[in-house]
This record gives structure tokens, C-alpha cells and sequence, in this order.
């Protein structure tokens, strides 16, 4: 059985009535999950540790799989999901349900949509982790009132899923990667390797590791950064307003090119209020002329917004 972390009943969260599903949304180092009966109430929510295997990644994620679906069988046998549905991470090929590349969890061209079924024996999806939280957002959140619309979420990496004239935008699995966008021909080299991408001056690793630079000290994350620039620090202050000028940029350069409505923010910094949304909304106005200029307002649906997001995929591949 999983090395259950925790398992809690937690309050409904507005899915809506629909077909049982399962979902399953699994990161570089824990892996959440739940089971949605037909109201939409999220039951068994678990968190457990993803599994790590240098020999068959992928085959030791769906084995972790097939554990927490038994443990909703047994806790659960009056609910009978009818579909399943996967996000990790990295470039995913929705329509395909293959994940084309995620380094950290060690995949490449995985048909984890196939693969799933053929585990479960339930229809499934398979989807990027970006977009199922746009597509929550989207569907019963911040983003609902709109027909054009990115959601972004700026955690320790900055990701984004797109929405134009009412449909998701995936590009194959490429569209929505706003933190490889590149905000400073001379900056820092990324991980994927380019130089000055967003990821290296504003994600919440990158605001971490920048005032470690500067001050030979690591904080334990990029809230703890700000709360020293909100005391005066002069170093988490210059960190801070770097984040910003470069996110805005990257944002100015949407509107420029797909003109969106408005721009949702979720994500751990996202939790930062007025003092994200403020200042970064003034460096947006500055930046902009003729374009057409987004409301930027946070996401609503809270931290276990992928969960919805893959319940929602799950359902998606039960329509006629």
C-alpha cells in the first residue's frame, strides 16, 4: 500500500454533478489524489511521496497508481469511478496523452494516457500540470468570465495555460511556457538552456537563489524573502522588484501577442496579495500602450486546483 503521508476528508469543492472519476496529480516529490463522486465531492484526498526509480519511472508511477486506486476501492466501494485522469509536469502532448519530456521525473515520450487504461481499464487522460489548473480556473474559477485568458501559475516555476476565443490553447503540449520566455538577453543561464528565461529572475526558486547570492543566506522559500523585503532588507527588496519588472515584462509581451482579457495568478506567490498584484499591475499599465490591457486578479479554486483540473479532464473523455 502508498506511504500515505496524510489522508483527510475535506470539504466539496464546487466540480458539480457529473460521472465518478478519479484523479491523480503527480509532482517531482509528492504525488496528490482523490476520488470525485457524482455531487463532485472531492473523498480520500491523500498525499502521498512520488516514487522514484532510475530503472522504469514510468512503470513505478502507474504500480504507485494502481495502489491508490485500490485504497478508494476499499474505502469507498459505494463509489465507482467511470474515468481516470493524469497531470504531471513538463511538456504533454494532451490530445495524445503522452508526455513528451519531463527531466525531473525522468520521462520521455511516455504514452501515459495508454498506459493508464491499460492499468485501470478505465477511459483516462493524461495532461500538463499548468493546464489543468487553467482549466479549472477556466471552467469554475477566477478565469470563468472570460473568453480570452491566461492563467498563470507562478510557484518555483512559472508555467501558463492559454485560452482563446473560449478553447485551450496547447500547442501540442509547448504553448503556455512563459518561464522559458526571455526577459534578459545577458541573464543567468536556465536549466533548459537558454539564457535570461523568466524562470531564472522570478520564479519562487529564482527569488530564493538570488538573495542567497547576495547575502550568503538560504531562506526556506520566496515568501520568507518578501517578508524581509517587507522589513527593510535592502537585498530581498532589489530580489523582490527584479521578480516583478521581469514577470510584468513577460506579461506585457502576451497582451502584445495574443491580447488576452485577463490574466489569473495562482500559484504558492500568488498568495502574496497587494503586494504581488499591486505593484505588478502599475509596471503592466507602464509597459503597455496601444494593447489591449488585462485585468490581473488571482486564481480562486486554492491549491488543490490541478486535482480539479485532472477530475475535469477525466470527465472530458466520457462526452459523446
Amino acid at each position: 500500500m502508498p506511504n500515505v503521508e496524510s489522508v483527510s476528508r475535506v470539504q466539496p469543492l464546487a466540480l458539480g454533478p457529473g460521472a465518478a472519476v478519479l484523479a491523480f496529480d503527480t509532482r517531482n516529490t509528492s504525488t496528490k489524489a482523490a476520488l470525485f463522486d457524482v455531487q463532485g465531492q472531492m473523498l480520500g484526498f491523500s498525499r502521498t511521496p512520488t516514487p522514484v526509480s532510475t530503472a522504469n519511472a514510468p512503470e513505478t508511477l502507474l504500480l504507485h497508481i494502481e495502489d491508490l486506486t485500490t485504497q478508494f476501492a476499499r474505502d469507498f466501494p459505494q463509489v465507482a469511478p467511470a474515468a481516470a485522469g493524469l497531470i504531471a509536469p513538463g511538456v504533454v502532448d494532451d490530445e495524445e496523452g503522452i508526455a513528451i519530456l519531463s527531466a525531473n521525473l525522468r520521462w520521455a515520450n511516455v504514452p501515459y494516457k495508454r498506459l493508464t487504461e491499460g492499468r485501470l481499464h478505465l477511459p483516462s487522460s493524461f495532461s500538463n500540470t499548468a493546464r489543468a489548473i487553467g482549466e479549472a480556473e477556466f471552467r469554475l474559477g477566477a478565469a470563468r468570465p472570460f473568453s480570452n485568458v491566461v492563467v498563470i501559475r507562478f510557484g518555483s516555476r512559472i508555467t501558463a495555460s492559454l485560452f482563446i476565443n473560449g478553447k485551450a490553447h496547447a500547442g501540442g503540449g509547448f504553448a503556455g511556457g512563459i518561464g522559458h520566455s526571455i526577459v534578459d538577453l545577458k541573464g543567468e543561464k536556465c536549466v533548459c538552456g537558454s539564457r535570461g528565461c523568466l524562470d531564472t529572475v522570478a520564479s519562487a526558486a529564482a527569488i530564493v537563489r538570488r538573495y542567497g547570492a547576495l547575502t550568503g543566506e538560504v531562506l526556506p522559500g520566496a515568501e520568507a524573502v518578501l517578508a524581509r523585503a517587507r522589513s527593510g532588507d535592502a537585498a530581498a527588496d532589489v530580489v523582490w522588484n527584479d521578480a516583478l519588472d521581469a514577470f510584468a515584462l513577460a506579461i506585457s509581451q502576451m497582451a502584445a501577442v495574443i491580447a488576452p482579457e485577463a490574466i489569473v495568478i495562482a500559484g504558492g506567490l500568488s498568495r502574496a496579495g497587494d503586494e504581488l498584484f499591486v505593484p505588478l499591475r502599475r509596471r503592466l499599465d507602464a509597459l503597455l500602450s496601444f494593447h489591449r490591457r488585462p485585468v490581473v486578479v488571482p486564481a480562486i479554486l486554492g491549491p488543490n486546483s490541478a486535482l480539479l483540473g485532472a477530475a475535469l479532464r477525466a470527465r472530458a473523455t466520457l462526452a459523446p
